[in-house]
Parts: structure tokens; sequence; C-alpha cells
């Protein structure tokens, strides 16, 4: 998730996962063993969503956070990144290409419709198709007629893909074009929610008031730049029930403003604090701050479809660019240890991820810097504009790369911070980028590929760079093949380390942390490994 989302699952225990984990300090503390109130709600560190809430055309934060609370798919991780059946009760598959998914009976959706078979096969067709035009259209690739409701180029040849067959009312089949290892994993991405048939009535009015079969559902009017309330769902069927009365999602432009309201107790969870605070955080908060690793990146990356970047020589400037970069001293400085300086895109918590990935373009070496820049022609325009969302923890670090570019590049930089990462996220969708942007990724499932597949494949819905090359598609595809995770998880870190070192679309910076805090009204706040809350176990003091 770019920040935001996109999924693949793993058979089994990721060893790596970690569970939240408080770190002491100072300040006021509270009695996280208070009597609680199981219908009361609390506040939640957001921005504004990018686009209205349709699970299939959000790929970013804002939006990501409120649909993983309306929506609940077939499979989930649990709060160790263990895959879980949630509206499945079996997914059977001998071969990894035909799979059998029946239902938990009983499910229904906010509005009171039965939630059946239907409500996923015709969601996943409508998201599919090219002429709905949904940013993660491109997850049902895989899918055996894909290519006819979304080609390369033209209208759709066929309304549904032949791969998805309903055979009764509470059980479907997906057959796959080929087999892939993955694809279970796959299923967890926001992209599979099931919709009710009120949504193809009027599909502008449903992302303004979204209906979904999840914990919560939507309470009021979505006020736009301020807050989007919800409330618990009572015929919710899933285990994961909530200990509270619901989740009101805040808005803010700025983030030391949101920590501002969370240390005086007018903001009951923060995700993630200033990078300007993360010294200081541990002491204002004492044992509600939490600190963890996460499965989340932060890159700089390219507009490859403007000419002069996609130009072959320009691989060249771009690692001589990340060459000039010092991420240690960066990572321990200017952002305070909340982040760690990156070897390859892939983070170390996420299974998968091999060390060294970015060899020796992800060292500092100034003189070797300058050599590549200069071997590449030069910056195009002879500077570098880095493009970055103001409302985000984000000018630190920016600052600081435009900083090592200028002086150990020899390259001018100026950033370009703007107002909002609904607007940053607009700019990039659109293809507006003539220069450097950030990129920032959340694992949608814990696994090499989603960070390989999803951002670098050719026309992936995260491919904002719009790299492609078919050798690294072919391998990818190889690796999808794969009849083990082990074997599919080596292919995959071979094709991570032919894009940075034969291609670099996007420059490694740094892998992530949560720095979180909570206030003194909620307790029994836990925290994933994709940076989440886990929403429904907070509890709210009386």
């Amino acid at each position: 998730m770019r920040g935001a989302k996109s999924a693949t699952w793993v058979a089994g225990a990721i060893a790596v996962a970690l569970t939240a984990t408080a770190c002491g300090g100072g300040g006021n503390d509270s009695d996280d063993n208070a009597a609680v109130n199981p219908d009361g709600t609390y506040t939640y560190y957001n921005v504004e969503p990018q686009n209205p809430i349709i699970p299939s055309n959000t790929n970013e934060v804002g939006g990501g956070y409120i649909v993983k609370n309306l929506f609940r798919g077939l499979v989930d991780f649990d709060e160790k990144s263990k895959l879980r059946l949630v509206a499945a009760e079996s997914i059977d598959t001998a071969d990894n290409q035909t799979f059998k998914v029946k239902l938990k009976p009983g499910w229904k959706f906010h509005n009171g419709e039965d939630q059946t078979a239907a409500s996923f096969v015709d969601a996943w067709n409508w998201a599919a198709n090219a002429k709905n035009k949904q940013l993660n259209a491109s997850w049902f690739e895989p899918i055996k007629g894909y290519d006819e409701v979304h080609p390369a180029e033209g209208d759709p040849k066929a309304e549904k893909m032949e791969g998805l067959k309903v055979t009764s009312d509470l059980e479907f089949t997906i057959e796959l074009k080929k087999p892939v290892s993955t694809f279970k994993e796959q299923l967890f991405y926001d992209v599979f929610s099931p919709l009710p048939k009120a949504f193809y009535k009027d599909t502008k009015a449903f992302g303004e008031h979204p209906i979904g079969n999840g914990p919560y559902q939507q309470d009021g009017d979505w006020q736009h730049k301020v807050e989007f309330k919800t409330k618990k769902f009572a015929d919710y069927k899933g285990d994961d029930k909530p200990k509270n009365g619901g989740v009101v999602f805040k808005f803010y432009n700025k983030d030391d403003a949101a920590y501002n309201d969370l240390v005086s107790d007018k903001l009951d969870i923060m995700y993630q604090v200033p990078n300007s605070m993360a010294g200081q955080y541990q002491n204002d908060l004492g044992k509600r701050a939490i600190s963890q690793m996460f499965g989340g990146n932060t890159n700089i990356s390219f507009p490859l479809y403007e000419a002069e970047w996609n130009k072959p020589e320009k691989v060249k400037v771009r690692q001589g660019l990340s060459m000039a970069i010092d991420r240690e001293t960066i990572a321990k400085t200017a952002l305070k240890g909340s982040k760690d300086a990156a070897d390859g895109y892939t983070p170390k918590v996420v299974e998968g991820y091999q060390a060294g990935s970015c060899g020796e373009f992800c060292k500092f070496d100034p003189a070797k810097a300058k050599e590549l820049i200069k071997a590449g022609g030069g910056v195009p325009g002879n500077k570098i504009t880095l493009t970055y969302n103001a409302d985000g923890a984000n000018k630190e670090w920016a600052d600081a790369v435009c900083n090592d570019i200028r002086q150990n590049g020899g390259v001018e930089c100026v950033t370009d911070p703007k107002p909002t990462f609904q607007q940053a996220r607009a700019d990039i969708t659109e293809r507006r980028m003539k220069s450097a942007f950030r990129m920032a990724w959340v694992q949608d499932f814990p696994n090499i590929q989603n960070f390989i597949s999803a951002q670098y494949r050719t026309k992936a819905g995260a491919n904002d760079m719009e790299f492609s090359d078919k050798a690294i598609d072919e391998l990818m595809d190889k690796a999808d093949a794969s009849k083990t995770i082990e074997e599919s998880n080596k292919l995959y870190a071979e094709a991570e380390k032919k894009i940075i070192q034969e291609h670099m679309p996007s420059i490694p910076l740094f892998f992530d942390h949560t720095l979180a805090g909570y206030s003194k009204k909620v307790q029994n706040v836990k925290f994933d490994s994709f940076r989440q809350a886990i929403w429904t176990d907070v509890e709210v003091k009386k």
C-alpha cells in the first residue's frame, strides 16, 4: 500500500513476523486494566483518502485503512502474520491453478443483503473490466480470461473472466492461466473483497457511503477533510468482533498537529509519530509509546514515462544519485532512528528478504556517485526536484537527501512538498511527474512478491514509474509458477537484484519502523507487521 496497500500470502508462519512491543519512558502513564465501555468509540490518525471508498480503486493508506475496517475478504493474516480463513470456510487446490472456494454461511452486508458466491465473483469481474478503470485491476491478471476483460489496448472482448464460476450460493471456483504459488495469500488484498448488489445500482453514491461486510459500518456522512466515522456492525460474523463501539478516522494535513492532539488526549491512536518527535515521544507517552519494525519501505522513484529519464544511460545517473546519499547518517540523525538504511526494496522483516540486493549502489561513495552521474550524461534538466506529501513525516529525510545529492553528487536538488497526500498521489497516478518523487510501500502481505511484482511488473497497478522489462517479467512469471514458496522467494530475490543493479527505476532509501502511540482513553492497543493497529481489539475506558 502506498504507502500503501497490495497482497500475497505465505503458507505457514512468517518467521520474522513481529508483535507489538511497548517502549517505556517517562511521561504520564495510565492504568491499562481499567473498566471498559464496549460501545465506546476512539479516534485514529489518518489522511483524507485519494478516491471514493471502493476496494478495487483504493491503493493508498488514507482510503486503505477505512476499507480494511468496512470489508472482509476470504482470508486474512493474524497478529503474527499467519494466514487464516475469514469469509471462506475452505479454499482447496491440488495444483495452485484451480481453487475451490466454499464460503461460511450466514454472512451479511451492512445493508442486510446476504453474502453469496456471486458477491465475490461479480465484484471481481467488475473490478477487472477495463471500462471501469480501477487502479487495482491488475491483481486479477493471473485469472483465466483477464486478458479478454482487460486487453492491453482497445475495448474489452468479454464482460466476465472465464476462470470464475459460481457453482452454488456459497461456492465458486477460480481457474488461473497457470499455477501461482502465492495466489491463496494474494487473496488477502482488499481488491478481492465482495460487494453487495447495491453497489452496481449507483457506484458513485457507493463510494461516498460504502457498504461492506466487515466488523465496522459507516456511521453518518463522510465529512471530507475532517473525519470518517464508523460503528460496529451488530451482525458481523467474523471471529474478530469489535471490543469497542467504532473507529473515527480523523484526517490531518500536518502530522505535528496530530501529535499535539495525541499527547493532549484529543487523538487516541497515531500509527506513526512525526520524525521530529522520534527522540521525544517515549518520554511524552511513557508506556503508551510503541516501537517495532514493520513491512514498509521508503524509496525515491523516477518517471520513466518521461523520455529523458528512460534513456539507457540514465540508469547510471540514478545509481550515482543513490551512492550520493548517506542513508546511515540520515537514519541516525535526521530520522532519529525511526528508519533503517535500506539495502534493497524488500524490508528485513518480510519473508524472502535477501541481504545486499542493492549491491554497491546503496553504499555511500561520493567519488563513485559523481563518476556515474557524469558517465550517464548528467541529470535531465540539470536539477532534481523531489516531490513528497507534506502531511506525512517526510520533510526531514527529503531535505537531508536533497542536501546529500547537492553536496556529494554535485547536482542541484530542491524539494517540492505537496500540501496533502491526496494531491501528491493524484499527480503521481495521473503521470504528471517530471522528476523524482517519494514512493513508500506498506506490505499487502508479508512476502517479497508483494514488494517486487506489485510495483515493478509491467503495467502493475502500483508501477507508478512505468518501468518495464520483458526478461524480468518472465523471471517473475517463473517465480509465480514455482511449486514452493522457498523456490518462489529465491527467484523474486534474483529479480529484485536485477531490477536495482541493471535498471534502478527507484532508489532504495529506508526500511520503516512503526513509532506509534495512544492516549490515556484507550488500552489493549497492539500493532501488526502491516503498521496497522488491531482495531477490533482496542478497548475504550469508561
